[in-house]
């Protein structure tokens, strides 16, 4: 099974700058999107059909234009859970899962805390409830993989200027910190599992020529729980494509 996953800082933009002759073109099994900014009804589900993603499911934030999962797939889920099932957190549409015959597959948002002390307040509590969640989550569905935009980096290697960072959200302390907690919860980053050289990211400001010089930030990952882990068979970064700000990020298993 091969999972994409990609923040496509709306997905209606996505469309009009090539991202369904991607789809067509990528072998992939399952789309974990983040950040559609739109409704499913704003979308053409023929688009995404006739390039064989019959199957898509949908958790949209109450913001117009704002946030918002969604999961394509090829073959269709067993069952798919919409939302953490609690109101304070399900307002800005930022969790979808899908579960398969043997893996069960999240496309998640995680907030920014970039705009101000008030949002990064509420990334830090938003961030513990999620990792509760996935702890319990896991004790039914073991053969977990968590895709999607974390906004966080997790270590110096992830980020083109780890020191003038060092007070920015998305690589403060308190965040790496809860990222490594994460990771020690019980799952693998599938791309610095097989690849651990320098210079990989998936995001890049817009401003002063970021994307073109590489000054990135890799802030987008394939989390496969533990118990699967030697299932990895590849894994990767797609920077050459273009349809939004961030890239996509891929994880194939056995």
């Amino acid at each position: 099974m091969k999972i994409i996953s990609y923040n496509v800082n709306g997905i209606r933009s996505a469309i009009s700058k090539g991202l369904i002759d991607f789809m067509q073109s990528s072998i992939a099994d399952v789309f974990c999107f983040q950040e559609t900014k739109a409704l499913q009804n704003q979308v053409e589900p023929f688009l995404f059909e006739t390039v064989g993603y019959s199957n898509d499911f949908w958790f949209s934030a109450e913001k117009k234009g704002y946030s918002g999962v969604a999961i394509y797939s090829k073959q269709k889920p067993n069952h798919v859970e919409f939302g953490f099932g609690n109101e304070a957190y399900d307002t800005e549409g930022r969790i979808v899962r899908a579960d398969f015959d043997n893996v069960s597959v999240i496309s998640v948002y995680i907030p920014s805390g970039s705009s101000g002390e008030d949002r990064q307040a509420y990334k830090m509590k938003w961030l513990d409830f999620f990792l509760n969640y996935i702890t319990e989550i896991r004790k039914t569905h073991p053969n977990l993989i968590v895709c999607g935009d974390y906004n966080i980096c997790h270590h110096a290697i992830d980020i083109h200027d780890p020191v003038s960072n060092k007070n920015s959200s998305g690589f403060l302390p308190e965040e790496r910190e809860w990222m490594q907690k994460f990771v020690e919860s019980g799952f693998t980053d599938s791309f610095r599992k097989l690849h651990p050289e320098p210079h990989q990211y998936s995001w890049w400001s817009y401003r002063a020529n970021a994307r073109n010089n590489n000054k990135g930030w890799r802030i987008d990952y394939c989390m496969v729980a533990n118990a699967i882990q030697e299932r990895i068979k590849e894994s990767g970064i797609l920077q050459q494509e273009k349809h939004s700000d961030h890239c996509p990020v891929w994880v194939e298993i056995n």
